[in-house]
């Protein structure tokens, strides 16, 4: 008796079959990869060192602006990142 999960893994591979990458292709993942965690790594350092700054004058508007900036950046970058991932896997 097969389990939920096997069963479930089998109808996704009739809608959609595994891709597979070049070693070319591969490469180029890891290097967008390692690029967008950097991007991620950089503006998250930033702007938290800005959310604590403001944190410290006791400007919480200024905070919560910044914390919601942060959102709005990392959400961007992840995008950008999957949209480059996306761009590769359809070749």
């Amino acid at each position: 008796m097969k389990s939920a999960y096997e069963l479930a893994m089998e109808r996704l591979a009739k809608t959609e079959p595994t891709r597979t990458l070049t070693p070319e292709q591969k490469a180029q993942v890891a290097e967008i990869n390692s690029l967008y965690q950097s991007k991620l790594a950089e503006r998250e350092t930033f702007l938290k060192g800005l959310i604590v700054q403001a944190q410290a004058r006791s400007d919480s508007a200024e905070a919560n602006d910044l914390h919601k900036q942060l959102g709005r950046d990392l959400t961007t970058i992840r995008e950008e990142w999957e949209a480059k991932k996306e761009k590769i896997w359809k070749g």
